[in-house]
C-alpha cells in the first residue's frame, strides 16, 4: 500500500475526540429528510485527488450532509458545487460537479484537504478537536512534499490551522504568522530540517511553496457575493499556474 492510501485509510477510522464521533454518527442515524434513502459515511473523511498533486486546497472541514454523507471532501453539498465547477472550469477536475465518490470525477495535479476530517456541529471545531486532528494534515504535506508547490487556504480558520502544519512538515513559516486575507500571498521556503517521528521521514519540497488566502466557498459567502465565482477561479488559477498543473485538454 502506498503511503497516501495508508494514511487515508488511518484517517477513516480516527476516534480521537468523542464529540466529533458522537455529532457525526448522530448526523448519519437521524439524516436529513432528503437523503434518507442515503447510507451515510459518517466517519472522518480523507483527502481526494492524486498522489503526484503539486497544488492543494485546505478547507475547515467536511459537511454534515455533504462529506460526512458522501465520503469525500466538498461532495454532496453547495459548498463543493461552486468548488468543483471553478476548478473544473480551470482544467483541474474532469467534471463541474460532485455527487458521490463513485461519480468518476477525478482532480489533475490538485489533491483537496481539511484540517479537521470530521463534520463539527455548527462547522465550528474547536481548538484542542483541530490541534488533535493536525498530525494528519502534517503526514499528508510531508508525502505530497517532494512536489507540493502552491496551497489555496479557504478561510481564516483553514489558515490559522495550517502554517503550524506546514511549520511542523519542514517549512519555515515567518513570525510573526501571516494573517489571513482573501488575496494574500506568503512564500515559505524549506527548513533546514526535518520533522523527526515515528512515521518514515518523506522530505519536503527542495523548493518552497507558496500559500494563497481565499474566502471559504460556504454559502454565506457565496450567496452574498462575497465570494464570487471569479475571485475563486483568480486565486485558483495563479495557485496552478505557480505549482505548474497541466490542466484536463478542453
Amino acid at each position: 500500500m502506498d503511503p497516501l492510501t495508508e494514511l487515508d485509510a488511518r484517517i477513516s477510522g480516527c476516534t480521537a475526540c468523542p464529540r466529533l464521533v458522537a455529532w457525526r454518527e448522530e448526523v448519519g442515524r437521524v439524516k436529513r429528510a432528503a437523503f434518507e434513502d442515503w447510507t451515510y459515511w459518517a466517519r472522518p473523511v480523507p483527502g481526494f485527488g492524486p498522489a503526484d498533486a503539486s497544488m492543494l486546497v485546505i478547507g475547515l472541514a467536511p459537511a454534515a450532509h455533504g462529506g460526512n454523507r458522501t465520503g469525500r471532501m466538498f461532495t454532496g453539498d453547495r459548498s463543493g458545487d461552486v468548488l468543483y465547477k471553478a476548478m473544473y472550469e480551470l482544467g483541474l477536475a474532469s467534471s463541474p460537479s460532485a455527487v458521490s465518490v463513485d461519480d468518476g470525477l477525478t482532480l489533475r495535479g490538485v489533491r483537496v484537504t481539511s484540517p479537521v476530517h470530521c463534520a463539527p456541529p455548527e462547522n465550528k471545531p474547536t481548538p484542542g478537536e483541530r490541534d488533535m486532528c493536525r498530525p494528519w494534515l502534517v503526514r499528508e504535506m510531508e508525502i505530497l512534499g517532494p512536489r507540493l508547490r502552491s496551497a489555496v487556504i479557504l478561510g481564516a480558520f483553514g489558515w490559522q490551522a495550517a502554517l503550524p502544519a506546514f511549520a511542523a512538515a519542514g517549512w519555515q513559516v515567518p513570525k510573526p504568522r501571516p494573517k489571513f486575507a482573501h488575496g494574500a500571498r506568503v512564500t515559505l521556503e524549506r527548513a533546514d530540517t526535518t520533522r523527526k517521528t515515528g512515521e518514515p521521514v518523506v522530505s519536503p519540497a527542495p523548493g518552497p511553496v507558496t500559500l494563497y488566502g481565499c474566502f471559504h466557498v460556504s454559502q454565506r459567502n457565496t450567496f452574498t457575493g462575497r465570494l464570487t465565482p471569479d475571485m475563486l477561479k483568480d486565486v485558483l488559477r495563479e495557485a496552478a499556474g505557480e505549482a505548474a498543473v497541466p490542466p484536463y485538454a478542453p
